[in-house]
Parts: C-alpha cells; sequence; structure tokens
C-alpha cells in the first residue's frame, strides 16, 4: 500500500524538473539572458545531444533477453489500437487532419516512465513494476520515439518538397505573375510530392540524425553485453563519456521547456479546451486502450494492474523537444507535460486504490 513517504518519493522526483523548467522560464521573460536565436540553439542542443545521449545510456544498460514479452505484446496492441481509431478520424472526419493524429498519438501513448514512473511503481508494487516501467520506456525509446521522428521527418520532407515543386505557394510579385504560374506550368504529421522522393529524403535525415543512433546502438550493445557467454563491460572511459552528457538530458530537456512557455504570450500556451482535451488523451484514452489490450493478451494480478498505471504516467518530456524541433503543436505538449506532472499524481493514485479490486 502506497504512503506518504512514497508520495514524498515522487514529489522529490518532480520537483527538481520545476526548478530547472523556471530557470529556464525566468532566463528569457525576467531576466532577458538569452534571445529568440539562443532559445532555438539550446532546443537543437537538448534535441541532437544530451537527449540521444541519455537514451543510449539507459538503452544500453538493460538485459533485453529477460523481457516481460507478454506486456510488450500488450503496450504494442494498445498503440495500434490508438493508431487505428486516429487514423479513422483523421480519414473520415471533417474536423479530422493527420497532424493532430500525430500530436494525439503522443498525448495517448508517450510517457515519462524513468522520471515519475520509476518511483511511483516502486512504491506501489516494488521491483516487478520497476522492472516493467523500465522495459515500456526502453521500447518507447527504441520503436515508439523512433516511429514518431521518422513521422515528423515524413511530414517535414512532404512539405519541403512540395513547396519546391509547387512554385504557386512562393510568393510571386503579384497577381497576374501567380495566375501566369499555376496556367503556364498547370500546377494544382493541394499536389502532393513523389512517395519515395519523401522517402529518400527522410532516410537521409534518419541517418544522420544522432536520436536514431542512440536507440539503435544502445540496443545493440545490450545484445551484445547479456550474452550468457561473454557478459561485456562498457568500458568506463566511454561510459564517462557519455554520462557527462546524459545526465543533463531531463534537465536540458525540462529548461528548453522553460524558455519555450517564456517565448509564448500566455503562460498556458494552447487555451484551456486543448489543455483539457490532452488531459484526457493522457488520463483515460491511453490507460483505456492498455486495458483492453491487457486483457486480450491475458495479462492478470500485479502485471495488468502496472501495465494500466504506467500508461497513465505523465507526457514524455522528448515528445516535446521533437515537436517543438518540427514545429508541430508544441504549446499543446509543452503544456500536456507540465499539468501532466501536476493532475497525473492524485490520478493515478486513485487508480491504484481502484486497481486493487481487479483481480
Amino acid at each position: 500500500m502506497i504512503g506518504w513517504e512514497d508520495v514524498y518519493k515522487v514529489v522529490a522526483a518532480m520537483v527538481p524538473l520545476y526548478v530547472a523548467l523556471v530557470l529556464g522560464y525566468g532566463s528569457v521573460r525576467w531576466w532577458g539572458i538569452f534571445t529568440r536565436e539562443q532559445c532555438e540553439a539550446i532546443n537543437r542542443l537538448v534535441c541532437y545531444f544530451t537527449l540521444p545521449l541519455f537514451t543510449f545510456e539507459f538503452t544500453a544498460h538493460i538485459d533485453p533477453f529477460h523481457m516481460n514479452l507478454p506486456f510488450i505484446a500488450a503496450d504494442t496492441i494498445s498503440k495500434f489500437i490508438i493508431v487505428s481509431v486516429l487514423a479513422l478520424w483523421a480519414k473520415c472526419s471533417p474536423k479530422g487532419s493527420y497532424p493532430w493524429s500525430i500530436t494525439s498519438f503522443s498525448l495517448c501513448t508517450l510517457t515519462n516512465s524513468l522520471v515519475v514512473g520509476v518511483p511511483l511503481v516502486k512504491a506501489m508494487y516494488g521491483p516487478l513494476g520497476v522492472d516493467i516501467v523500465v522495459q515500456s520506456s526502453v521500447v518507447q525509446a527504441i520503436v515508439w520515439l523512433t516511429l514518431l521522428l521518422f513521422v515528423l521527418e515524413f511530414r517535414r520532407a512532404g512539405m519541403t518538397t512540395s513547396n519546391n515543386a509547387n512554385p504557386s505557394q512562393q510568393k510571386p510579385k503579384d497577381y497576374v505573375t501567380a495566375v501566369a504560374v499555376v496556367v503556364d506550368e498547370g500546377v494544382v504529421s493541394s499536389s502532393r510530392p513523389p512517395f519515395w522522393k519523401s522517402m529518400k529524403i527522410v532516410g537521409l535525415k534518419l541517418a544522420v540524425n544522432p536520436n536514431t543512433y542512440g536507440c539503435v546502438v544502445g540496443i545493440s550493445w545490450a545484445f551484445i553485453a547479456n550474452r550468457h557467454v561473454w557478459k561485456l563491460q562498457m568500458p568506463s572511459i566511454v561510459e564517462g563519456s557519455v554520462l557527462i552528457m546524459s545526465r543533463a538530458g531531463t534537465g536540458t530537456a525540462m529548461f528548453s521547456m522553460g524558455i519555450f512557455m517564456a517565448l509564448q504570450e500566455k503562460f498556458i500556451a494552447c487555451g484551456s479546451s486543448l489543455t483539457v482535451l490532452g488531459m484526457v488523451l493522457k488520463l483515460v484514452a491511453g490507460p483505456a486502450a492498455m486495458a483492453v489490450a491487457s486483457i486480450v493478451v491475458g495479462l492478470h494480478a500485479d502485471v495488468l494492474r502496472i501495465a494500466i498505471i504506467q500508461a497513465a504516467l505523465p507526457q514524455s518530456i522528448t515528445s516535446f523537444i521533437f515537436a517543438k524541433e518540427y514545429g508541430l503543436h508544441p504549446e499543446v505538449l509543452s503544456t500536456a507535460v507540465i499539468f501532466g506532472m501536476i493532475v497525473s499524481l492524485p490520478v493515478l493514485i486513485a487508480y491504484y486504490a481502484i486497481l486493487e479490486f481487479v483481480r
């Protein structure tokens, strides 16, 4: 049973994140330390250096030969349920759109497992809970964040090639020139770029993106190091070089979020209605999909409870960094991270109490 001491441990893990966020906010809004261009540079530092090394560091230290496969299967099915619903909504609903489907997928599925999930679930379910939450984080980093990165790059590639191929989207000097261009040339995550051309651009972008290497190299080392016949240890000089930057990953991400908030006109950048929608997707839709998938797979007892609770953990900070870098609703993701870490604690405790009756 979770007690006040356990609640304090969770709060103690979350408060330093808000310290970093306030420092980032104050450095722009109150003290004027950074210009807008410098703020963009800080976000790119986080996206291309600290987060990839952070991902590599914790991915490289798991044992991939002892994963809870039924849980991973349930997690995968829950993601496919959400993707199917969002794709249907984007295609069939007049209000649906693929960019909002990408953002909604992030809100429903991507969680801050390591910072908030580990201390909370450890207090609730002990070592079993920690083990499952860490596995969830690794799969999220390797599969789902990489997939999100792919979709964002594909969207950016489509926008780039479409703009380059469509002279009508470039700004001619006057209306007559614009009409002449359209008539003469026959021009029409409305013409669309060729699929394979976009795929080529995406492949090249991912090939030089450090986040891709962080996942791939990390899990590759984990497979090699945990072979029973080898049992290798990472050289201390390599581990020290990684740790010196990776330890700053979460803190610099929150600092970057504070900077982003300071550059907005309103503290709640996305407005109250989108804030409520984000909380519903994170705290209700995600856990509901996980509950359905867990029952389908046959999870039961504590593993079932842990699966549902970890799906309701606060929003992934990495999802905000990607949203900011690729210009896709960063105000929604930043609000989801901030309010998620405030609202999630009582909600998760309520889930814990309710799920005690589930067998």
